[in-house]
């Protein structure tokens, strides 16, 4: 007699759960409880009779078992999600579902978003702005709009636009620290960074070819947009990264506390999944970023 399948709904909690190396974390994306996580990953261990994850004091990570276990059972997932997708539907218009970094989302993304829900006012559009790493066609996800160093040989990949790195203060901050000549001594300044993005004064200081700056020391916060908000609020010196930066420069929130302006090693991508040809809401909505982006780049 063959084995019976496990229930579709442990298979979800093992694949979300093994995918983050977490029941907390999984539970926040299935909206559910880490112990309710927890319990259904028992039950499919015990239905299996074999332990999927190690639990230690250390954290959870997954057995050998679990590891081979889970390749197979994401790969089903991305079948089914597929297939489902690619069902005929009524309209021709789809939703669109987006993934996209926080900061990105409100300085880059959301100013230009009315053009494309003027162009194609029926189709719906949601945003997402975890951090977390998506799995398409898994999560449910048409696009990702991530940075990464690396450039990407894939079709599914489309380069939208480099960071430049830039510090930036406030208009009185700048006033209250600068010499005669106008200059700010970023030694001695109170230098605020961002706990989540390393290259910020560090890729600055090299691509600036500036010796023996300690960039260490300050205020830290765990968003781009809070450390914009603290050095908007007079706190302190930031490293702008351009164009994220660039609506608060234009308006004159924060102004250049240097000269010297110098290149990320990272990129904006926007990746898209695999089935989005078929669907025309979402063939045009993947252009207009494009276009958007390329627009963006040619300005000064």
């Amino acid at each position: 007699m063959p084995p019976r399948l496990p229930p579709l709904s442990a298979l979800r909690l093992f694949e979300a759960a093994g995918r983050h190396q977490s029941f907390k974390r999984a539970a926040a994306e299935l909206h559910l409880t880490p112990s309710a996580v927890s319990h259904g990953i028992v039950g499919l261990e015990q239905s299996l009779g074999i332990a999927l994850f190690a639990r230690s004091p250390q954290g959870l990570s997954l057995t050998p078992e679990g590891v081979d276990y889970l390749a197979y059972v994401t790969e089903a997932f991305s079948l089914l999600m597929t297939g489902t997708r690619r069902l005929p539907t009524r309209d021709t218009a789809r939703a669109i579902a987006l993934t996209c970094a926080p900061t990105l989302a409100s300085r880059w993304l959301l100013p230009r978003l009315h053009r494309f829900t003027q162009r194609m006012p029926d189709v719906d559009v949601t945003l997402d702005t975890s951090r977390r790493q998506v799995g398409f066609p898994t999560d449910g996800f048409d696009f990702a709009i991530r940075l990464s160093r690396a450039p990407v040989a894939a079709d599914t990949w489309h380069r939208l636009f480099g960071e430049q790195f830039l510090p930036v203060c406030s208009p009185a901050y700048r006033a209250e620290h600068a010499d005669a000549h106008g200059n700010i001594d970023l030694q001695v300044v109170t230098r605020i960074h961002v706990s989540s993005a390393s290259e910020d004064w560090q890729g600055w200081i090299e691509g600036a070819g500036i010796d023996d700056f300690d960039a260490r020391g300050g205020l830290s916060f765990d968003s781009i947009q809070l450390a914009f908000d603290a050095a908007i609020m007079g706190l302190g010196v930031v490293i702008g990264r351009r164009p994220l930066v660039d609506e608060y420069l234009a308006s004159g929130a924060l102004v250049p506390a240097h000269d010297v302006t110098t290149t990320s090693q990272g990129a904006y991508w926007l990746i898209c999944a695999d089935d989005i040809e078929p669907h025309p809401a979402c063939v045009a909505f993947r252009d207009w970023v494009i276009a958007e982006a390329a627009d963006a780049a040619r300005l000064p």
